[in-house]
């Protein structure tokens, strides 16, 4: 329980921690809401077919987990944290507005298409698509105004932090904000999306409208108590110096053995030297004239030319571990197939009575729920247990876990593709595979298999990469370390998206259905599942390679901490 006296302080403190958190979580609420459901809007209002709607999400989903990036680069470099998440409130508002006049206005969708249509016959106009795309790029924009400086923004109001009470306050306050940041996105992909299904469009996408006006409110309300800290350097800065500088001094000498050669370091460093590996980056930190290069009180003259020792080893690490981050971004695109398995759900039985039916958006929540049970699983019951029994602490390494979740997770996209071709065969059986929007007598509580494998391979892969990022990069850098696993999330977004390209352009034909059909009962989503745990399998022996080539950890098993730091940057993204 988080307890300080209102009146305390006059800015910051407690108070203004709860209009951030509210802030946060309505925005989360009102945007996964919009999302979670968005490939039936796109595909029944504007008449696109499965591939192209996903692909728009797949773009969609990329700029929503890069753009926080951005936002986080130009608030620590030149705005602030409060301007930036000012600006996000407005730029998400705006966005979804104009999304909800989408389904007021008949002229902005496709003129045969009724509220309640399953299917459209005719193609949107190039301006309805891109007024389409305005208005989820000004969504994409805002989440990463807001995102990208929330949980930082909210550690600001406690800066007079060299007591123990402060320190709770502010480990109370991380974790109200994940747990309530989660349980929005848990609401969003329940409760928003059954009353899309039930009540339509235009009521469903003006519920997040007014949770939108309601996260700005709060937000704004509690300006006059905010501490608004200024912008100062960033680390994005700090690395593009040293690629300058490296590359300015190009022509100079390198020499470990040169006992004369000076390098720039921080004062009291215990870093003074640079290493061997990428040497080129070295010369970033070579002194050539001290009194050129250096001001009196020992900074350099010019950061584009000198940098320090620190700087340089700070993006060697960050270098290093670029391989094992693409083995996760690789992992990822599976868990981006959200669009096509919503269609799959939708024409299954979804019934759990004979009144009551689960949305079909509504099934990515178990993803949500799988990944976090295994997280409390594995540190709080598995490990405990595997202890007791050999009598000694007993944790998987950090690249077993990584190397594990690659496994589980081209394992649970083999699953899928069996699921599929059971549930195409038995469409085929019924005699509905001429009619993609007929539901069939086979459960969608079948798809739970592969959302239960899936999890597993999130809260290991997940986990694992966070941990080995904050393990392996310095502290310094804890703030990339908690970056990247973000990154990964975009790059694989636009990766799923490459690959239906591929698919689409290359298996498809005048006689030959697409594997990604519209029509998913005539396509062959099976195989498309099928391609992606080939992928997969072959990621964890790329993972193997890469592995061996980067030689051991420093060290650092980790524990809940870890798990907790997976949580604050799984949360999806739209």
């Amino acid at each position: 329980m988080i307890t300080e006296p209102l009146l305390s302080n006059p800015k910051g403190g407690i108070r203004a921690l709860f209009f951030i958190i509210a802030n946060e979580a309505l925005e989360r609420l009102a945007s996964f809401g919009l999302s979670t459901n968005m490939i039936m809007y796109l595909t029944r209002e504007y008449g696109m077919d499965a591939a192209s709607g996903a692909q728009i999400l797949f773009l969609y989903s990329a700029a929503g987990n890069f753009m926080p990036i951005i936002g986080a680069f130009l608030a620590d470099t030149y705005v602030g944290r409060y301007p930036m998440i000012g600006f996000g409130c407005i730029t998400s508002l705006l966005g979804m507005v104009l999304l909800w006049l989408t389904t007021i206005i008949p002229e902005a969708r496709v003129p045969s298409c009724a509220q309640f249509s399953n299917k459209c016959d005719n193609d949107a106009t190039t301006p309805q698509l891109l007024f389409l795309y305005f208005c989820l790029g000004l969504m994409s924009i805002g989440a990463g105004g807001i995102r990208s400086c929330s949980l930082a923004f909210g550690a600001d109001q406690l800066r007079k932090r060299d007591s123990l009470k402060y320190a709770g306050i502010l480990e109370s306050f991380f974790s109200w904000y994940y747990v309530i940041s989660s349980a929005s996105v848990f609401i969003s992909m329940t409760c928003l999306v059954y009353i899309q299904d039930a009540l339509g469009w235009k009521v469903g996408f003006g519920v997040p409208v007014v949770l939108m006006i309601l996260s700005t409110l709060s937000f704004f309300l509690a300006s006059p108590i905010y501490v608004k800290p200024k912008a100062k350097a960033n680390w994005l800065v700090g690395f593009a110096r040293v690629l300058v500088a490296s590359f300015r001094k190009r022509r100079i000498e390198l020499c470990s053995q040169n006992p004369d050669q000076l390098y720039h370091h921080r004062k009291g460093s215990a870093v003074v030297v640079p290493s061997e590996r990428i040497r080129f980056l070295n010369r970033a930190c070579v002194i050539k004239n001290p009194e050129e290069d250096l001001m009196p009180d020992g900074r350099s003259s010019d950061p584009w030319c000198l940098c320090t020792v620190d700087q340089v080893e700070e993006l060697k690490a960050l270098i290093k571990v670029i391989p094992i981050w693409s083995t996760g971004m690789l992992v990822s695109v599976n868990v981006c197939q959200n669009s096509f398995l919503l269609l799959q759900a939708s024409t299954m039985n979804r019934h759990i009575t004979s009144k009551f039916e689960i949305p079909a958006g509504s099934f990515y929540a178990f993803l949500l729920l799988s990944s976090t049970i295994w997280i409390a699983l594995y540190d709080r019951v598995i490990i405990p247990l595997a202890s007791k029994i050999r009598g000694k602490p007993t944790r998987l390494r950090l690249k077993q876990k990584i190397g594990l979740g690659i496994l589980v997770s081209a394992a649970s996209m083999a699953v899928l593709a069996i699921i599929e071709r059971v549930r195409r065969e038995t469409a085929i059986r019924e005699e509905i595979s001429d009619n993609p929007d007929a539901a069939m007598h086979m459960s969608a509580m079948w798809l739970l298999p592969f959302y239960i494998l899936l999890g597993f391979s999130e809260a290991m892969n997940g986990v694992g990469q966070n941990e080995f990022f904050y393990t392996e990069l310095p502290k310094s850098m804890s703030s990339v370390a908690s970056n990247l696993f973000s990154i990964g999330l975009s790059a694989a977004s636009l990766v799923a998206s490459f690959i239906v390209s591929v698919v689409r352009g290359f298996i498809s034909g005048e006689n030959q259905e697409s594997w990604v059909s519209s029509n998913i009962n005539k396509g062959h989503y099976d195989y498309y599942y099928w391609l992606l745990a080939t992928l997969g399998f072959a990621t964890f022996f790329y993972y193997l390679a890469c592995s061996k080539a980067y030689g051991p950890c420093k060290g650092g098993q980790g524990g809940i901490a870890g798990d907790l730091d997976f949580m604050k940057v799984y949360l999806p993204t739209p």
